[in-house]
């Protein structure tokens, strides 16, 4: 399968001064996934196989639950392309 790019955005709901916190746990959970990833200031972009990314997305909901959210919002976007598809093809020519 081809590689793809999946953005996720979490926003878990915990107390105002906990949100980065948490955040930053998800962050440090994709880090350690092993797939190339990019961190905006809204959301994460991930690159590799749907499969994994979603897995990702879905461990994304269980690191913020463990963290004390009894409710998770996510904003998750995918782009998938038969031929795959890159985040250095889309965001390449604006890295300095």
């Amino acid at each position: 399968m081809p590689a793809c790019n999946v953005s996720l955005q979490v926003i878990p709901l915990v107390k105002e001064n906990e949100v980065y916190p948490v955040v930053d746990q998800v962050i440090e959970f994709i880090a350690a996934s092993g797939v190339k990833y990019t961190v905006g200031p809204m959301e994460t972009t991930m690159e590799g196989e749907l499969d994994q990314l979603l897995e990702i997305v879905k461990q994304a909901q269980e690191i913020c639950k463990e963290a004390g959210a009894e409710r998770i919002l996510s904003v998750i976007k995918i782009d998938y392309s038969t031929g795959g598809v890159t985040i250095d093809e889309k965001v390449g020519k604006y890295k300095v």
